[in-house]
């Protein structure tokens, strides 16, 4: 090429080098503070979209977490309200058993009827106050629960209210069921039999439902992390190998501009040409 006064070719092909550089290093400097390879669509349309539609999944599964862990500790107060219901109905029987017999004394009958009516009461007394956040499932006004399975909203997992309370069909003894003579102890005892053995079944019931809602918990939880970790693979910047190309480029920056003042000398150097 002619050597121009006009054109310095090398200085502009210096100075495209040094700007390229330049661009580089603070694409290095980016990512290097961000901790990101990724961090705007501008770096990668199609990765940034996945890596934004991903996230917003990951923090739906919150809610569904949070769905989950309500409704588990809602079976939670229920069970716990269902074991000592299930206590009283046994001293229940004790009670009525004993009344059966012909040989007690009245004073010994009325003495059992009054412990029968207490524990009656008590049952009521439990299911009734088994809420958690307003919800329970075996009160008389108990709801079923459902709650969230997945981030779109379709999917519950539905755990069955289980009315504890006095002459429901679960707990057949009535708030009127006393044991005050033989006959009315040999019928109460019956219905705290059965009473009994709906009370198992309604508690396997909700037992079944709270292990569903702790597995599925423990589910979404992996699920979140393992999400979490996609979006990192995918976005995260390998900082050791930045650190590396950051100490590359910084070097490359500082040859391109002796390149540029080199080149930059050129028109000078044709002074010479005339002495």
């Amino acid at each position: 090429m002619a050597a121009s006064i006009n054109t310095n070719y090398a200085a502009m092909l210096a100075a495209q080098n040094v700007n390229a550089t330049t661009e580089m290093l603070g694409g290095v400097q980016q990512r290097i503070a961000t901790g990101l390879k990724v961090s705007s669509a501008k770096d990668n349309g199609a990765i940034y979209g996945i890596a934004l539609r991903q996230q917003a999944t990951s923090q739906s599964l919150n809610a569904v977490r949070e769905s989950l862990q309500r409704a588990q500790s809602v079976t939670d107060v229920s069970l716990a309200a269902g074991e000592t219901i299930t206590d009283l109905l046994v001293q229940m029987k004790e009670k009525a058993l004993a009344a059966i017999d012909t040989t007690i004394s009245a004073t010994d009958r009325s003495a059992l009827a009054t412990d029968f009516g207490a524990l009656r009461t008590q049952i009521n007394t439990a299911a009734n106050n088994s809420g958690f956040n307003g919800a329970s499932l075996v009160s008389n006004t108990g709801i079923t629960i459902q709650a969230l399975a997945d981030d779109t909203g379709t999917r519950t997992i539905t755990v069955r209210a289980q009315n504890l309370s006095l002459g429901s069909t679960v707990m057949v003894v009535a708030a009127t069921t006393t044991i005050g003579t033989t006959a009315t102890a040999s019928a109460a005892l019956t219905l705290v039999n059965q009473s009994i053995r709906n009370v198992a079944l309604a508690l396997a019931n909700i037992g079944t439902g709270s292990k569903a809602l702790l597995n599925h918990t423990n589910f979404i939880n992996k699920l979140q992390d393992a999400i979490d970790a996609g979006v990192g693979n995918i976005i995260d910047a390998d900082m050791a190998k930045e650190a590396s190309k950051l100490q590359s480029v910084q070097a490359k920056q500082q040859l391109g501009f002796q390149a540029l003042a080199i080149a930059n000398q050129g028109p000078s150097n044709l002074l010479g040409l005339f002495r």
